[in-house]
């Protein structure tokens, strides 16, 4: 029971790093219509400069600014200088100049900071561990999580309750429309690609005590959450929140579990042999699964 708890608890701290980059990546993809490969360049920048931030000031505060603040600054160049000359492009060139811009970001990043990984350290307040039904846990994971709903909590009420909120779901069904009754459309889509990339940076932030800074952090991590867009609705902020919570259980518990179950029933060669195999599989094995059944995902988006 102690390691099901604690898998089930990383599982969800995946997920809730997951919603994170993919909230901001439902908006510009699914409110925008623009497909944005170097999000996940955005998260890698966003651990780099809280990880500088805080070898400089050693302040988890001035991390936290500098990862968010460097990453909604960067995103109002990015979409300033290039990702606005692609709004009415096809998918296939904003795959391409996004591509491109995943190479220039990890050369950038291998120039600045070089090619190892480096050290981001994380808040003294929660260094330590809680205790959840007798079984410690890393109280950083929890606030993770914390995060996460607080985000998710506040995104939804932005979106369904607020003047903006409005503008927002009435660009995305019809731009034109909005358009011609005085909305500015053309500062909206910057403002929401700029807030996306503050996202993307505030999970950069996040992940960066508990996993590697390095070039080429982001296109592992923007794989997994194009699959929870994708499995929970393009669009939609709920559909990304329950998308990451499920496809952050099923990866986590998968690969703990589809090993220890293949070698109680196969020879222990062939369950390491095709163990961790099946189970990186395994959530695109459940994307697929749920298209089938729901093609628009589990929550798809409602206008109005």
């Amino acid at each position: 029971m102690s390691l099901v708890l604690t898998q089930l608890l990383n599982g969800i701290q995946l997920g809730a790093l997951l919603f994170l980059l993919s909230a901001g990546l439902t908006l510009v993809f699914g409110i925008m219509n623009f497909i944005n490969l170097a999000h996940g360049s955005l998260f890698m920048m966003g651990a780099y400069f809280a990880a500088s931030a805080f070898a400089a000031t050693e302040s988890f505060s001035a991390a936290i600014l500098a990862g968010v603040g460097g990453g909604a600054l960067l995103g109002v160049i990015v979409e300033r200088l290039i990702v606005a000359h692609m709004y009415e492009r096809s998918h296939l060139h904003q795959v391409l100049v996004t591509f491109g811009l995943v190479l220039f970001f990890n050369e950038l990043a291998r120039i600045l900071w070089g090619a190892t990984s480096i050290h981001a350290g994380s808040p003294k307040a929660f260094s330590g561990s809680v205790e959840i039904l007798g079984n410690p846990y890393p109280s950083y994971r929890l606030l993770i999580i914390a995060l996460s709903l607080a985000v998710a909590a506040g995104l939804y009420f932005f979106i369904r309750h607020t003047r903006l909120g409005m503008l927002v779901r009435a660009s995305a069904s019809r731009s034109d429309i909005a358009s011609a009754m005085g909305v500015n459309v053309v500062l909206l889509k910057r403002c929401l690609f700029a807030f996306g990339a503050a996202l993307a940076g505030l999970a950069g932030v996040m992940a960066g005590p508990i996993t590697s800074v390095q070039p080429g952090m982001g296109e592992p991590i923007l794989i997994m959450t194009l699959v929870v867009i994708v499995t929970g609705g393009i669009g939609s902020i709920r559909g990304a929140f329950f998308g990451a919570m499920v496809i952050g259980i099923a990866d986590t518990v998968g690969r703990v579990y589809i090993p220890m179950l293949l070698r109680a029933t196969f020879e222990r060669s062939v369950a390491q042999a095709i163990g961790p195999a099946l189970a990186s599989i395994m959530i695109y094995l459940l994307m697929a699964c749920v298209l089938a059944l729901r093609p628009q995902g589990l929550f798809p988006v409602k206008h109005g």
